[in-house]
């Protein structure tokens, strides 16, 4: 047990009904969650205010609240703490509650629209070969050390995130890379976390459900450098427009990569092929697993935040180079048989779609078609849907428009929408198949020996969400299978 005094240690509260020697087992932000003798945090969602369960929470055995507003009943045997934030003060009651293992990890964030996933997991990768013991907080997964544990968000609540970190310090873990998502930004998830380093790779359209305008998600995702120390290092893509205004008004030591524009840290392209990528970097040539222009960029970004964090960088290479690449992020699936070859990637944003059909139309043989089957998700940013469908079609020579995840909305809407953006001229190569399994069956029949298969969306997704129901679906086994199926 702990006493609040301890629990909000760093919390300024600004006011207090009560004794702060009282002792909680737990803390909980769902007041589903709680349990006698606990603290209830009424944090404001998007969705849900938690002042509205701070009855509910004390019903249950609550005996401190910590919220922003003190209800009518802000009296008797519970202690009641006003806050100016409540998710400010959860992020280090968090840490508080674990004993603050943040502050023994050297912590890497990495945000940006795209490459966020690949960049995080290159890190956690490169720096586990140079033997150094590392944890890794990502939307594919969570590991600690050699052990995975399924990952349910980008970043994950303030509560989870710093359990594992108290799981990474006890595991000796001395590193931990991590995706920084901008809603996580936004709701101070990361709230009192020292990082020794910060990664911006790009900002494109995405997220506007949440975030309403484009600058909202730039503010948000600045909040990462905003918040470094003056001996942390702010690492940005200098290829990125807005490159510079994330180093804007931050304290950290500035570092800049690119390869096209002037920066800290260079690379280029000599060689761009489905076996691999061959750069020019830190003064070699070397040949790494991943493959495309962007993972160029994230390969680049990888070794920079390594020589900024001290690793030798001609080590750093020659780990980097050996490493393969992040499940779903353009994973190739081959049908031997018929000599086409499937292409699984997550690009779910306009951007990211764009990157992943330049890099197939810049490397496919002579006479090879593109055939695209993607869909957009569902309760997300609509502005996006015929935007992605132009951009299949412009760079495609079929598409197959589908369901991603519609959760809750219709998928047949979805499609529309999608097909507002496909110009009248691309009209005769696009169809829409609302059912995603035949979409890629159908896809796999059109295919030619030589032609490529791009499956979007949902790249490392094991699932498919329809109606609030997670059904069991996989883009790479799903093509596996239909490529058996056409083979038999």
């Amino acid at each position: 047990m702990m006493t609040l005094h301890d629990i909000l240690y760093r919390c300024t509260a600004l006011e207090v009904r009560g004794d702060l020697q009282t002792e909680v087992v737990d803390f909980f932000f769902d007041s589903r969650q709680v349990v006698a003798e606990s603290l209830f945090v009424a944090v404001r969602g998007s969705q849900v205010d938690g002042h509205s369960f701070i009855s509910i929470a004390v019903e249950l055995g609550a005996v401190a609240v910590v919220c922003e507003e003190f209800p009518a009943e802000a009296s008797g045997k519970v202690v009641w703490i006003k806050v100016a934030d409540a998710a400010v003060a959860l992020g280090l009651i968090s840490g508080n509650y674990h004993g603050n293992p943040a502050d023994q990890l050297r912590i890497v964030g990495v945000t940006g629209t795209n490459g966020k996933t690949t960049t995080a997991t290159l890190l956690y990768q490169l720096f586990n070969e140079l033997g150094e013991r590392s944890g890794l907080l990502s939307t594919v997964a969570v590991k600690i050390g050699e052990q995975t544990l399924p990952a349910t968000h980008t970043t994950p609540d303030a509560k989870q995130l710093h359990a594992n970190f108290r799981k990474m310090v006890d595991a000796g873990c001395r590193f931990c890379f991590m995706e920084v998502s901008s809603h996580a930004l936004d709701q101070h998830r990361v709230e009192g976390i020292r990082f020794e380093g910060a990664i911006f790779t790009n900002i494109t359209h995405d997220h506007l459900d949440y975030h309403q305008t484009f600058q909202a998600y730039i503010k948000a995702k600045k909040m990462l450098f905003d918040g470094l120390g003056s001996s942390a290092f702010a690492l940005v893509n200098a290829d990125d427009k807005n490159a510079d205004v994330m180093l804007q008004n931050c304290k950290a030591r500035k570092r800049k990569f690119a390869l096209e524009r002037m920066a800290e840290y260079k690379a280029r392209v000599l060689e761009n092929a489905f076996e691999g990528l061959q750069l020019e970097i830190g003064g070699q040539h070397v040949w790494f697993r991943l493959v495309g222009g962007f993972n160029a960029s994230n390969l680049l970004a990888v070794y920079a935040a390594a020589v900024e964090l001290g690793m030798d960088s001609e080590d750093v290479l020659l780990e980097l180079s050996k490493i393969e690449g992040v499940s779903g992020r353009f994973q190739a699936v081959r049908d031997l048989d018929r000599s086409v070859t499937g292409i699984v990637d997550y690009a779910h944003t306009p951007d990211a779609l764009k990157n992943v059909l330049e890099t197939i139309r810049d490397i496919r043989g002579g006479g090879a078609r593109i055939i695209t089957v993607v869909g957009c998700g569902g309760n997300r940013d609509k502005s996006k849907r015929p935007v992605m469908a132009e951009i299949a079609t412009r760079l495609s020579d079929q598409v197959v428009l589908t369901s991603d995840n519609p959760r809750n909305e219709d998928p047949a809407e979805i499609l529309q929408e999608m097909m507002a953006g496909v110009p009248l001229a691309g009209k005769k190569k696009v169809m829409t198949v609302q059912d995603r399994r035949e979409a890629i069956a159908v896809a796999c029949r059109l295919a030619q020996p030589k032609d490529i298969i791009l499956v979007a969306g949902k790249g490392h997704e094991n699932y498919q969400e329809i109606k609030g129901v997670k059904h069991p679906f996989d883009d790479r086994l799903v093509l596996l299978e239909t490529f058996k199926m056409l083979a038999s």
